[in-house]
């Protein structure tokens, strides 16, 4: 029985709690929210050795990391590497988008390198294999990518993201309306290259309940990927968008009825102004299934700094209601992120996600807070940098401060007015 179906009929599973013992909930709490569907488990039953995460609704927010073989100079120790270094900055999940390379190889590694839920994207190795094949991704059968579907769903993949809400209907609304910025999306992008070229439907729309077989079977968690995701602010909830998120929430509706997890991969570039109506249409539409948003990004100018601008839209978009945040690196829309991009990427999406978790009130995120603010308080400098969401930056900063400032916070040092004003109040030490 999937975690969904064992919910629907009251039952409690080792995973539902243990993520109630680690979100200190009960686990009738976690599972109502499965049963409910706000709430997703992913976890292949083929899978060993790994920590289920909830994710969803009531919960803390997440945050994803994606690596994968690129190119020539792609290698698979390269992106292991990424992979730890992500895992040690505290994401949540892996996502490995590899289309280029030895995938099975990388895929198996990925599994065995993190206890972490692992996510693919499995037309990518699609895409690659007919490319490789025949000289052209849009030579592709169909049963070549139900076929790479159910290969990784049989290793232990956790979740998939799959564009099966991507329809020629919404290709053809994109076209009259006249995008700026017509696909960013790689899978979407061959996909609707494949669609067009061969003048046919989504097989992945045309044959949901094949791809929800396959799901079930092994207790994948579907992630429903928009094909028709924003590349820019211009395009934001454009009609093609919309008609997009609207077939997503009746293939949400499907996977349920399947006894499928299920959530929905987000926007990409959104300004400020509509992150909170793209949440809530979304929620609305696909019936409150966790929101796992790219970024999303809120200015199109970033470029070197977009991790920062998809801190500030995931924070917004994750307050509005959004669970999952996959990160963005510094070297987005620019290359290939390097080891130390990808941390700077997972330190920003969880400050996002913290961040957000306080302004939901969400029951303990203001504990981390206040141990910080006594410390700080306290002038406990080492305390400070044990509680820092990323140490060993905070240390390395502290190191390279004046010595003058020693005896004092980081800013005045020994000529502090606040400890000034604390002696005169007779107050514990203070800091700016």
């Amino acid at each position: 029985m999937t975690q969904l179906s064992t919910a629907l009929k009251g039952g409690i599973t080792p995973e539902m709690e243990y993520v109630a013992a680690r979100e200190k909930l009960t686990a009738e709490f976690v599972r109502q929210g499965v049963a409910a569907g706000t709430i997703v488990i992913p976890r292949n039953i083929r899978r060993q050795n790994m920590s289920p995460t909830g994710i969803g609704k009531g919960l803390k927010t997440k945050v994803s990391a994606s690596v994968g073989l690129y190119g020539s100079k792609g290698n698979i120790e390269t992106e292991l590497a990424k992979i730890r270094t992500a895992v040690e900055a505290g994401t949540d999940s892996i996502m490995d988008l590899s289309v280029s390379g030895d995938i099975d190889a990388m895929r198996k590694e990925s599994l065995t390198a993190t206890m972490t839920p692992l996510g693919t994207l499995p037309y990518y190795q699609a895409v690659a294999q007919t490319a490789q094949k025949y000289g052209s991704s849009l030579k592709m059968e169909v049963e070549q990518l139900f076929e790479v579907i159910e290969r990784e769903a049989a290793d232990g993949v956790d979740f998939m993201a799959l564009h099966c809400g991507t329809t020629m209907s919404a290709v053809e609304r994109a076209k009259q309306e006249g995008r700026l910025d017509p696909l960013v999306s790689y899978g979407g992008s061959h996909l609707i290259g494949w669609m067009l070229h061969n003048r046919r439907e989504n097989p992945l729309y045309e044959h949901y309940d094949r791809v929800l077989d396959i799901a079930r079977k092994y207790d994948v968690t579907v992630s429903l990927a928009d094909g028709m995701r924003p590349g820019c602010l211009a395009d934001s909830l454009d009609g093609a968008q919309v008609q997009e998120m609207v077939v997503m929430g009746e293939l949400v509706r499907r996977a349920r009825e399947a006894g499928v997890q299920v959530m929905v991969k987000g926007p990409g570039h959104v300004p400020l102004s509509q992150l909170k109506a793209t949440v809530t249409l979304q929620q609305s539409l696909c019936q409150g299934a966790p929101y796992f948003v790219f970024g999303p990004v809120v200015t199109d100018i970033a470029a070197g700094y977009d991790h920062i601008s998809a801190a500030i839209g995931g924070a917004i978009s994750a307050w509005a209601g959004a669970g999952f945040l996959c990160y963005v690196t510094p070297a987005e829309h620019i290359g290939l992120p390097d080891v130390d991009q990808v941390h700077e990427g997972v330190v920003a999406a969880r400050i996002a996600a913290h961040a957000a978790d306080l302004a939901k009130g969400l029951p303990g995120a203001a504990k981390w807070d206040l141990a910080l603010s006594r410390a700080r308080k306290a002038l406990d400098w080492q305390k400070q940098i044990d509680l820092a969401i990323d140490p060993g930056r905070a240390e390395k900063i502290k190191k390279t401060r004046s010595d003058d400032s020693v005896a004092g916070c980081a800013m005045c040092g020994k000529y502090c007015a606040m400890e000034i004003v604390a002696k005169y109040l007779g107050t514990a030490r203070v800091s700016c």
